[in-house]
């Protein structure tokens, strides 16, 4: 079994009782689990596996699949103000969602794993605005070695990754 810490950033639906998880790790980076049986009540999974949930777990390493088996879990964090508004689960969906799409699955990413978990606990504490938003597009763009200062870090990861998440225009919306 292998330990790891992580942050849940999606789950969906395997079969009638699993889940898959997918986990923001240090040192395995975009990480994806199976949770046999986590949607049956008396599973020892129930209540544990939340988006933006953080947790200690073991995993025993497929060697057929990207898809590794979850054993053990321990929540470290979870984030519940999170959920207090439309506005903070966008945002912290925002984040996931462009971490998710700048990253390669099972490469560590440390600075960016550390960039997300300090823009989910900020926005534990408040309501996402601009300069929030600007700020950890900045520290991804930095963190990647393309920010270039002459334009805004959002375009600089537009020009490399060619796209930004849908949920940017809807969260800008909101803010203004």
């Amino acid at each position: 079994m292998e330990k790891c810490k992580g942050t849940i950033i999606r789950r969906i639906p395997l079969t009638e009782s699993s889940l898959i998880v997918t986990w923001c790790t240090e040192q395995h980076g975009i990480l994806r689990t199976v949770a046999k049986g986590a949607r049956r009540p008396k599973s020892p999974f129930a209540g544990k596996l939340d988006l933006f949930f953080e947790a200690e777990f073991e995993i025993i390493r497929s060697k057929k699949s990207d898809l590794h088996p979850l054993r053990e879990l321990s929540l470290t964090s979870l984030r519940p103000r999170l959920r207090d508004s439309y506005l903070q689960t966008l945002a912290a969906t925002y984040f996931v969602q462009l971490l998710n799409q700048v990253t390669e699955p099972e490469t560590p990413v440390r600075k960016l794993n550390n960039l997300l978990n300090r823009a989910l606990d900020h926005l534990e504490q408040t309501l996402p605005d601009m300069k929030a938003i600007l700020h950890y597009e900045k520290q991804m763009a930095q963190a990647l070695g393309i920010l270039d200062p002459g334009q805004a870090p959002a375009e600089n990861l537009e020009r490399v990754y060619h796209r930004l998440p849908k949920t940017r225009t809807e969260l800008l919306r909101l803010i203004q």
